[in-house]
């Protein structure tokens, strides 16, 4: 028996821009976009945008431009409208009523990406629970659309099963999902005790920079690489053996995206530990992305809101292989001189990556000796909270530790614990 085979959505994106932005951004933003459908599986037929002061509260975009989307509707057989920006249950009510198809905003369309990759019980976890927060004021419209029973970009996650009654089942799910998460990283700090002795990396940038190509090729670790938007969603860590042989942890983490919702953020918060918890952030950009100055921003916003913006980092300028203009190597490599200029694709300047990997963990890392009598063990939570501690050897008069420090922690260390603290 043959199946019938499912063809893709045919989408209409819509921008809506605020009064003066320029056209080349208006471009970029809906070029990316159309990424993100794609990703999805959607087919991207046709775009418009339209400049405004402020949302329409009623349909987010004026009466004319809605005359004007219905007319391409049915001219190209769109079954799909995809607006770049979130949009209220009540617009998006009132725009499928105009419209007569199915209508998402940015945030549904990531989240149907998320729980398109999702694999693992901790990221299908996080994606579920993202989900259900952003449903739930959404649950009066789509009450009124279950009938229809909407297959596609969009409506791939929980399902009725969760949504199926009112906020109370739904809130009483996302309690348990909260919980579960707890659980996780429960576990997940267990597991990074254990590995508390070693310097850790951690890769960060925005999604498709090429994090996880880096990742394979410093580490061979068989981790899945992809040229899609948001193929890792999970954070994986492995061992890394540097040039002068010492071994530190590397880890890959969700890729980062123009206008992510605090809420995704926030239920990603087991994922992204991993950045908190690193010595050194490697921030890989796309250099041959003709916005990757942008991207780069939308990495620095990103983690200042993480609260880790004072953490050592690394630039990484990726995908040098597909930049044909040797001038504007030569320009990225004068505007950015700390920058390190590689591809991971084709292994050209990984060593010098390493080589820098290495400099950052010994400028880095400071180890203290630190003996504490026995009368003053109400100190030694302190210990733990500032510092890793490497060994621990308990004397006749007291413990003594051996503390490793990061060299921005210093000084606050020593001024805490310098009459404790041994040659």
């Amino acid at each position: 028996m043959i199946e019938n085979e499912v063809l893709p959505e045919r989408t209409l994106l819509v921008a809506i821009p605020k009064k003066g932005t320029l056209k080349e951004v208006v471009e970029e933003h809906l070029e990316e976009l159309a990424s993100l459908v794609r990703t999805a599986g959607g087919e991207v037929v046709d775009s418009v945008y339209q400049e405004l002061v402020s949302f329409n509260p009623a349909t987010a975009i004026g009466k004319g431009k809605v005359k004007e989307i219905q007319s391409i509707i049915q001219e190209k057989n769109i079954n799909l409208v995809v607006f770049d920006d979130d949009l209220t249950p009540v617009q998006t009510k009132n725009l499928e009523n105009e419209f007569q198809v199915k209508v998402i905003d940015r945030t549904t369309l990531i989240l149907a990406i998320f729980a398109k990759h999702a694999r693992t019980t901790e990221a299908k976890t996080q994606v579920e629970l993202a989900q259900l927060q952003y449903l739930l004021p959404r649950l009066t419209r789509l009450w009124t659309h279950l009938s229809k029973q909407y297959g596609g970009i969009g409506t791939r996650g929980p399902g009725e099963k969760q949504i199926e009654t009112d906020r109370r089942l739904v809130k009483a799910r996302i309690q348990r999902l909260q919980k579960k998460l707890k659980e996780i990283l429960i576990q997940k700090e267990i597991v990074r005790k254990q590995r508390i002795n070693f310097f850790k990396f951690a890769l960060v940038g925005y999604t498709n920079a090429g994090k996880s190509t880096i990742m394979r090729e410093l580490t061979n670790a068989n981790v899945l690489v992809e040229d899609k938007l948001f193929a890792t969603l999970d954070t994986t860590t492995r061992a890394i053996r540097l040039p002068n042989d010492k071994i530190a942890l590397l880890s890959d983490t969700v890729g980062f995206i123009r206008k992510l919702p605090a809420h995704l953020v926030a239920s990603f918060r087991s994922t992204l530990a991993e950045v908190e918890y690193a010595d050194v952030l490697i921030h890989v950009a796309d250099a041959s992305n003709r916005y990757f100055m942008e991207q780069i921003s939308v990495v620095d916003d990103t983690l200042e809101n993480l609260k880790v913006e004072h953490k050592p980092r690394i630039l990484v300028l990726n995908k040098i292989d597909l930049i044909q203009d040797k001038e504007y190597i030569r320009y990225l490599q004068k505007e950015f001189p700390e920058a390190i200029l590689i591809s991971a694709e084709r292994g050209i300047n990984i060593n010098a990556l390493l080589l820098k990997m290495q400099e950052l963990m010994e400028a880095e890392t400071k180890y203290v000796k630190v003996f504490l009598p026995y009368d003053k063990m109400n100190l030694v939570p302190y210990i733990y909270k500032m510092s890793s501690i490497i060994r621990k050897e308990e004397k006749s008069e007291g413990i003594e530790f051996l503390a490793k420090l990061l060299k921005q922690e210093e000084n606050y260390f020593v001024n805490m614990f310098q009459s404790y603290i041994q040659n």
